[in-house]
């Protein structure tokens, strides 16, 4: 009977220790669903992810042969559904052709600003000392410049194209996820946990990729949610300016380019178009971002 009680005295703090471990991530998704925001964002961000990866399996689009003047400014109709651009181009069809170039640019860029800013970040905030002055002093810099005109210097340098907008753009994303990054490593450095594992002996490498980067995440990848709405935009307004991807490939931002001229001969259809596929892409995001925050929030955890 004694060592019945023992064991269970071993065992019940341990089963609770794992399924306490177990609900958090199952908990933060509860309060993530249950926000109206943020599954509307969810929604958005789902159906644009799904026709930028299906629509190429379903139509096979070549934007060279694309083009019929017959129907050149055609308003909406049955046959186009949101009328034909100034090349007899259908808009639909253009659009959701040209979600993977919109989506895949935030993507890419948020990666690399992420890789690059959140790596330099780390090693800032754990070495400290002539390490973290260098580098910070170096994000400095970079922030001493606009966002959109540093992205532009670096595709009038490198030529115009989605792979130097995407590295532009990624540029840009480098010292916001540094600082990002340090700021929190220098906070949870100095955790009980930590100090623990560095006095039991344990490396660097260790220390960083088993202690402190997964307690550093949540608002890392909340970060990155809102940044992926804010690399669409920046990419739509290097496409706007023709520095952007390339026609005859579609792109939202080069569409509004394209299209805004002929808005004063009362062809609306084909500037409004590409205006919404930007709006609702930044607004999924963005929603999604403002969930994630709350449902990741340890101060809403009970």
């Amino acid at each position: 009977m004694a060592e019945t009680t023992a064991r269970r005295k071993v065992e019940i703090p341990a089963d609770s220790a794992m399924r306490k471990h177990r609900s958090l991530t199952a908990d933060a998704w509860r309060r993530l669903i249950s926000l109206n925001t943020a599954r509307l964002g969810m929604v958005i961000i789902g159906l644009l992810l799904l026709v930028s990866i299906l629509a190429p399996i379903v139509h096979d689009y070549n934007p060279k042969t694309d083009s019929n003047l017959r129907a050149r400014l055609q308003p909406p109709s049955r046959e186009h559904l949101l009328g034909a651009d100034n090349l007899g181009r259908d808009v639909l069809v253009r659009l959701i052709h040209g979600a993977r170039y919109s989506l895949g640019v935030g993507i890419i860029s948020v990666g690399i600003g992420l890789t690059i800013g959140g790596t330099l970040g780390m090693l800032a905030g754990f070495l400290g000392g002539a390490t973290d002055k260098i580098i910070m002093r170096f994000m400095d810099i970079i922030l001493a410049f606009p966002a959109m005109l540093l992205a532009i210097a670096i595709v009038a340098v490198r030529g115009p194209g989605l792979n130097n907008t995407m590295v532009a753009v990624g540029v840009v994303f480098i010292p916001i996820f540094a600082r990002l990054t340090r700021s929190m490593v220098l906070s949870v450095r100095e955790h009980e946990y930590v100090i623990a594992a560095t006095c039991a002996g344990a490396t660097r490498l260790r220390i960083l990729s088993r202690h402190i980067l997964p307690n550093i995440l949540s608002p890392i990848i909340v970060q990155s949610t809102l940044g992926l709405a804010s690399a669409i935009l920046s990419a739509a307004g290097l496409g706007f300016l023709g520095l952007g991807q390339q026609p005859p490939k579609p792109e939202w931002g080069a569409m509004l380019s394209d299209s805004y001229k002929f808005l004063a001969r009362g062809a609306w259809w084909v500037i409004v178009s590409p205006g919404v596929a930007i709006m609702l892409s930044v607004l999924g995001f963005n929603l999604l971002g403002d969930g994630l925050r709350d449902a990741l929030d340890p101060r809403l955890q009970e």
